[in-house]
């Protein structure tokens, strides 16, 4: 992974309370403050963490850190989805490292 340097945008995701796909979609689009064209299903959050232009607001960042906190609880109420998401938040991490401004998504208590 390429070392950041310049700014770098820092969200935080908070799965407090999140059980299921739509609870988790949605809070993607709260506190990720996605762009309305946020479709709130999982192909939608695919092109949302591999376009980060709306992330940038006008600045060409680095590198992107995803910080997100209650994945456990999360994963342990929804199995199924919290596998999806995992795999497209990895697959959001491989493409950004392609393009040499890393996406690190930072799991407070594991994948």
């Amino acid at each position: 992974m390429a070392p950041m340097t310049g700014p770098t945008l820092a969200l935080h995701l908070r799965l407090d309370g999140v059980t299921d796909k739509d609870g988790f979609l949605d809070r993607c689009a709260r506190d990720l403050r996605f762009p309305d064209w946020y479709g709130r299903n999982w192909d939608a959050l695919a092109d949302s963490l591999t376009d980060l232009s709306w992330w940038a607001e006008g600045r060409e960042p680095s590198g992107c850190l995803l910080d997100i906190q209650g994945w456990l609880a999360f994963r342990d109420a929804d199995p199924d989805a919290a596998a999806i998401a995992a795999d497209i938040l990895a697959d959001a991490e491989a493409y950004w490292a392609t393009q040499g401004r890393p996406l690190v998504v930072r799991y407070d208590d594991g994948p």
